[in-house]
């Protein structure tokens, strides 16, 4: 267990980098509402788009997730209430205006990221009508 990490997971540094070196800054591992015990993976409070980038086995993936084998009676209760606390998550945040995007660990950083980017530069250009989308000044 303790090899299992909670940030700065290969796949969250290499969205972090590709977003970073489109010109967005973001928080890390940070809560999206005061007082939520939960962290989003990129956090982009002034356009409210909170990144999650989920690990196969712990978020239940459906195209990679695997059936523990040992000590099921433990780790299947223990994956569905990681299912439902992000769906409640996802529910709590999308209640208080943000956006919520959810990668798997297992695509492609740059799709990511451009998805990322795309989010974060839509919400941007819809509070601030004025300012070209690109970031430009």
């Amino acid at each position: 267990m303790r090899g299992n990490v909670k940030r700065d997971t290969k796949p969250e540094l290499a969205v972090r980098r590709l977003v970073h070196a489109a010109g967005l800054r973001y928080r890390v591992a940070a809560p999206p509402i005061k007082g939520l015990r939960r962290t989003a993976d990129l956090l982009f409070r002034p356009t409210k788009v909170a990144v999650f980038i989920d690990g196969c086995f712990w978020h239940s993936c459906p195209e990679h997730a695997t059936s523990p084998k040992a000590n099921s009676d433990y780790w299947l209760p223990k994956l569905e209430r990681n299912r439902e606390r992000d769906a409640e998550t996802n529910q709590l945040l999308t209640d208080s205006g943000w956006l919520v995007l959810r990668f798997w660990e297992h695509e492609d950083p740059e799709d990511v990221a451009r998805a990322v980017v795309e989010a974060v530069r839509e919400r941007r250009a819809e509070r601030e009508p004025d300012r070209p989308a690109d970031g430009a000044h």
